[in-house]
């Protein structure tokens, strides 16, 4: 594997992490709390690896010129933003979010998690498209 390969990781690992919290939020409203911690964990574990994966990216790469031009571009922009801002944002949201699940403070992740899931879930998903703009429709020539 290459530095060059790790945006594909990267997109994969967001789908995973994607696949895994939709799963786990269906898992929970089936009441299979067993299923739906593990899709959990399993999800935070995959954008872990993600996160280290893409801070190894961008310190041994830098970064990487969008190409596209015209209505494409300000969509673009208008995703990156809107990724990046709520990126930040998760982080700390699913850190408390995990710890009121595993400090078995049920009511309280509840409340948190009807934010962090659907904002987790938007990140993980814009990023793939980030990546598919970014290196698949309008990769570098």
């Amino acid at each position: 594997m290459t530095t060059s390969d790790l945006p594909a990781l990267n997109a994969v690992l967001n789908s995973i992490s994607a696949i895994l919290l939709f799963t786990g939020y269906r898992f929970i409203r089936r009441r299979n709390r067993n299923a739906h911690r593990n899709c959990m964990i399993a999800a935070f574990a995959t954008s872990t690896l993600f996160l280290i994966s893409y801070l190894t990216y961008h310190y041994l790469h830098g970064s990487t010129k969008f190409q596209g031009q015209g209505v494409v571009r300000a969509i673009y922009f208008t995703i990156l933003l809107t990724h990046t801002l709520l990126a930040a944002v998760i982080v700390p949201m699913v850190f408390v979010t995990l710890s009121r699940a595993l400090k078995a403070r049920f009511d309280k992740h509840r409340r948190i998690a009807r934010w962090t899931l659907p904002i987790w879930l938007y990140v993980s998903v814009t990023g793939v498209i980030v990546y598919l703009m970014l290196y698949q429709l309008y990769p570098v020539r």
